[in-house]
């Protein structure tokens, strides 16, 4: 039974890196994969065929076939305290992604787009990057990527030369999203999770994460023709930023973002969880956004156009199941007890995903090298799943090194290829650009970009910076 539970999530996650060849969205099998773990878990505790590992690191079983009143109360209790784990980035997550679509609502990203007047293409570049790099910290790598690429439509007519700022773009968004917690679902889950803290996420990644991003821009400045002189035509007289903005556009962007910069100072000042202090965030942009009058001639008739209801129906909820399942199949692992490793001269029972920790380590000694190959594989695979797995092996304290590499390598190396971020994913779609192209043109950028933060972080650790 313990076969074929992981049997399920290696088929299940090979279905989800197929996505596009098979044309079936990933949300599918992500929940059928959890279901079906849980499933199988709860029939085979029940039989007594294993035993099931808590948080705490107490192992509970049936005796004799028979489950007791205290295991029975334990395996709820098991699935409680994984499903609430979970429901925390869940809530957080659709918190931010609400804040966002109101502010695109009342057009706030507008005023960003106000503030690009250049038509030196070096220039462009650094001005573009720097404002995904920071954006992306804010409202997640996606979305910034997303409201760059459409800024960049405005901006750069030809598209052969459109898509090599975007696939800057790409790499920027993801080294912003890298040093905060609310800049990558992976940053916000080890925040979440209690194994990172804002303040030393920031301390020790921003730099790494300036580096990852600089050294591409000024190879790619210096060496690559394509940004060389000036652009032909910058943007269009008629469709520019100032008539497309509301009334309301500067406050709703403003008043969005300082409320989502806000959560980590809820946080450290009341030592609540995240999502409390999102809702809270939420709560206020959404006051705000009934009252504010985003038109001349504003009439209750128009007033659902920027409603918070009009917002809550934009958000992408396939994601947030995707997550759901994905998050949920990879606690059932974490669950599963399938080996003992010795601790402190003692035989201890461990989860699946512990017991490959100590595999790992025993193949690969150096576990620098472990982590550096999980940002590689972050390109191939998405790095959720990587994340949540790499928390159910390793059991370091809150701030150890071994967090602040995981969150750098899962959040900078889906850079290497176009499919191996959300952002990347995004820019693909949108300005249809070719995989191979990217590979040929931008992924070496990336790659000289993510061994250089890797370095770097690597020394600021061993300083313990």
């Amino acid at each position: 039974m313990t076969a074929v539970i992981i049997l399920i999530f290696v088929l299940g996650y090979l279905t989800i890196t197929l996505e596009h060849p098979l044309k079936l969205d990933k949300t599918v099998p992500a929940l059928l994969m959890a279901a079906i773990m849980w499933a199988l878990l709860a029939i085979g505790f029940h039989q007594g065929w294993f035993s099931l590992i808590d948080g705490h690191e107490s192992v509970f079983k049936a005796v004799d076939g028979m489950v007791g009143t205290e295991a029975e109360e334990g395996f709820h209790n098991l699935l409680l305290h994984h499903l609430g784990k979970t429901s925390e980035i869940l809530v957080f997550l659709i918190g931010a992604m609400t804040i966002v679509e109101i502010i695109d609502l009342h057009r706030g990203f507008e005023i960003l787009k106000s503030w690009v007047h250049t038509k030196n293409k070096t220039r462009l570049l650094w001005i573009i990057t720097i404002l995904a790099f920071f954006l992306s910290a804010v409202i997640d790598n996606l979305t910034a990527t997303i409201v760059l690429v459409t800024l960049l439509r405005k901006l750069v007519q030809d598209k052969k030369e459109r898509i090599w700022y975007a696939g800057l773009i790409i790499i920027a968004a993801n080294a912003g999203g890298a040093w905060s917690p609310i800049g990558d679902v992976t940053t916000t889950m080890l925040w979440i999770g209690k194994r990172v803290s804002a303040a030393h996420l920031v301390e020790r990644l921003f730099l790494p994460s300036i580096v990852n991003l600089v050294v591409p821009v000024f190879l790619a400045s210096k060496f690559l023709p394509v940004f060389k002189g000036n652009l032909s035509v910058v943007g269009n007289e008629e469709d520019n930023a100032e008539n497309n903005k509301l009334l309301s556009s500067q406050t709703m962007l403003f008043l969005g973002l300082g409320m989502i910069l806000f959560v980590p100072v809820f946080k450290t000042v009341t030592h609540l969880p995240p999502y409390l202090g999102m809702m809270l965030g939420l709560g206020v942009v959404w006051l705000v956004s009934e009252f504010i009058h985003p038109e001349e001639d504003f009439t209750d008739e128009r007033k659902h156009l920027y409603s918070a209801h009009q917002a809550l129906s934009r958000i992408e909820m396939s994601s947030i199941l995707f997550f759901l399942g994905i998050l949920m199949a990879v606690a059932a692992l974490e669950a599963l007890v399938y080996g003992t490793v010795m601790v402190d001269g003692q035989a201890t029972s461990v989860g699946t995903l512990r017991y490959l920790a100590e595999i790992l380590s025993q193949a690969i000694p150096n576990q620098d090298i472990v982590i550096s190959l999980l940002g590689v594989l972050s390109a191939i695979i998405d790095n959720v799943p990587l994340v949540a797995a790499s928390m159910g092996m390793y059991n370091a304290p809150m701030d150890a090194s071994i967090w602040h590499l995981i969150a750098y390598a899962a959040g900078t190396g889906g850079s290497m290829l176009i499919i191996g971020s959300a952002a990347g994913v995004a820019a693909m779609g949108m300005e249809k650009i070719d995989f191979i192209w990217y590979m040929k043109k931008i992924s070496w950028l990336a790659v000289v970009g993510y061994i250089m933060g890797y370095i770097l972080l690597l020394f600021m650790e061993s300083l313990k910076f």
